[in-house]
């Protein structure tokens, strides 16, 4: 701190932000707000534009366009330095970051006097079989978007197949989760798809089944039960099965296994659990504490006087007690704002040689849209139930949403979304990664003889069996591949249909690889391309083929 001519304390501190959320875009409007020119603020995130959260679950059911549910941080925050990169480390002791950046993401290290880690969290699914290979999560922009797209692309699946048991599959939506977003996300999609069935005359209502599963006794557990209860009763009365008590033991590509021992068919699986710290902040090196950030009320964190965390990511107590219990800041968008405030506060006061204050912030209320225009709300002490909580809801996020341009765009969307019928025209649907694990539960059928190539598979854990009929003389040949073995090389060999039956006989994960990436693996890769070296010989082909040829089997 350097005394100015005019006695007024001139403060020179580099401030950098990790994370463009809620914690992080206002902590750093904040900042900057508070302390102008004396300091440097910079924030680093991984996209260039802030994601209003809430609206997530309208964007999944093309009530609002994903353009429109966010808004650039540049726009957001013109005083600001915005670094659009991904953070890989932190060197407390050096107080430095190193980000990669750019086309080439090059390591690049940025200095700083203060450090604010607002960097969310991340999604863990791991602890249920079958969840990370086939459940669709509701934390980004793009999972909104793939969400919207893949319910349209089970209602086209449905209308037209002629296997019931496929069509069941299409037809059955799951939802794991049964708090805000759990609840919202259900009730958009069931909007989405009841608004959609008018323009696939070959589905009958009463096929589509639509279901929330949550592990608790009840839905909605930051809310009063009166709410939670009436809540339910609004979602069974739309169609929506609340299964209440009831977990995910496994699921698969098709199915999905519940700890009651149910068994759902679906191909729909959209998860809104498995909160846990992102990898970046667990290599950080900073205490933990019931999987966030241990920090003081001060939302300094606990044995760093220089580093700040805030949001999702951080555990913030609302009051001190030595004894008893503690009642922590939930994350939601609500509680980042004021956070953000307190931070930025505290902050100035560090650099200008002040006390900072505890955090001490009381939550104004809760709200949550059922879809069908109902909703339930707890403000200030009064609930709120029905289509005027859900006009609440809107109203509360329309003037909560950053830059009046975005506000302008929600209300339109919105007014257009209620004249007009709910569009179901699919842009573009993502394509599965080029290398994929899938889990089977035993039993389950892999491909039949006549299904399209699709892949390379190999086995991971499990087995499968291997079924083929001899054309000449009808015999049936079985074999059980295990872990570490392979199937589908047809595919290599240019073939486009399965000469092979394959299905599961234990509960068995499996790599899948595209062909394009099998065939550029063997060109580049010495090892792999002299392990079937022997296998082509054996079929005649010229090994390796090029990457990108049609026919590597010579017209075979």
């Amino acid at each position: 701190m350097l005394p100015a001519s005019s006695g007024r304390i001139v403060v020179s501190a580099r401030i950098v932000v990790l994370g463009g959320g809620f914690g992080g875009m206002y902590a750093a409007r904040a900042l900057k707000r508070r302390l102008g020119d004396r300091a440097e603020i910079e924030l680093v995130n991984a996209e260039n534009y802030f994601v209003f959260q809430p609206l997530l679950p309208e964007v999944g059911a093309g009530s609002i366009t994903p353009a429109h549910a966010v808004s650039p941080l540049r726009f957001l925050l013109r005083d600001v330095f915005v670094r659009k990169a991904v953070v890989d480390s932190v060197d407390l002791e050096r107080k430095t970051i190193t980000v990669f950046q750019g086309i080439q993401r090059r390591p690049t290290e940025v200095p700083y006097d203060h450090l604010v880690i607002a960097l969310g969290q991340t999604v863990d699914l791991s602890r249920m079989p079958g969840l990370v290979e086939h459940a669709l999560t509701m934390r980004t922009l793009e999972d909104a978007r793939r969400l919207r797209a893949h319910v349209i692309e089970q209602l086209e699946h449905a209308q037209i197949t002629r296997l019931p048991e496929v069509k069941r599959g299409a037809l059955t939506f799951c939802v794991v989760g049964g708090g805000f977003s759990g609840i919202e996300t259900v009730g958009e999609m069931k909007d989405l798809i009841d608004r959609s069935l008018k323009f696939y005359p070959d589905i009958d209502p009463s096929e589509v089944r639509v279901m929330v599963i949550e592990f608790a006794q009840r839905i909605l557990g930051e809310m009063s039960e009166n709410l939670a209860d009436y809540a339910t009763r609004v979602l069974r009365d739309r169609g929506i099965e609340v299964k209440l008590g009831t977990g995910v033991a496994s699921a698969t590509g098709t199915q999905l296994v519940t700890t009651t021992g149910e068994i759902i068919d679906t191909r729909t699986i959209v998860a809104t659990i498995g909160n846990a710290p992102s990898p970046v902040v667990r290599r950080m090196g900073l205490p933990f504490d019931r999987g966030r950030i241990a920090v003081e009320r001060t939302l300094a964190v606990k044995g760093h006087a220089d580093v700040w965390a805030l949001g999702d990511c951080a555990l913030i107590a609302l009051k001190d007690a030595p004894e008893g219990p503690r009642d922590f800041a939930p994350p939601t968008a609500q509680f980042a704002v004021r956070e953000a405030q307190l931070l930025a506060e505290n902050i100035a006061a560090t650099v200008e040689g002040r006390a900072p204050k505890p955090f001490d912030y009381r939550s104004k209320g809760a709200l949550a849209s059922l879809g069908a225009r109902k909703g339930v709300a707890q403000v200030m002490g009064l609930e709120l139930k029905g289509f005027p909580a859900w006009l609440l809801w809107r109203f509360y996020y329309l003037a909560f949403l950053p830059g009046l341009t975005t506000r302008i765009f929600v209300l339109i969307n919105w007014f257009m979304d209620g004249i007009s019928p709910r569009s179901v025209v699919q842009l573009r649907t993502q394509a599965p990664p080029a290398l994929r694990y899938l889990r089977y539960r035993a039993g389950d059928v892999i491909y039949e003889v006549g299904n399209r190539s699709d892949g390379f598979y190999t086995v991971v854990t499990g087995a499968v069996e291997m079924t083929r009929t001899d054309p000449e003389t009808g015999q049936t040949q079985t074999r059980i591949i295990g872990p570490g073995d392979h199937f589908g090389e047809r595919m290599i060999l240019g073939a486009t249909r399965r000469k092979t039956a394959v299905r599961a006989v234990e509960d068995t994960k499996v790599l899948v690889m595209d062909r394009e990436e099998f065939l550029k693996l063997a060109e580049s890769f010495s090892a792999f391309r002299d392990y079937f070296a022997p296998y082509m010989a054996r079929h005649g082909v010229s090994w390796p083929p090029e990457a990108g040829t049609d026919d590597p089997a010579g017209g075979r």
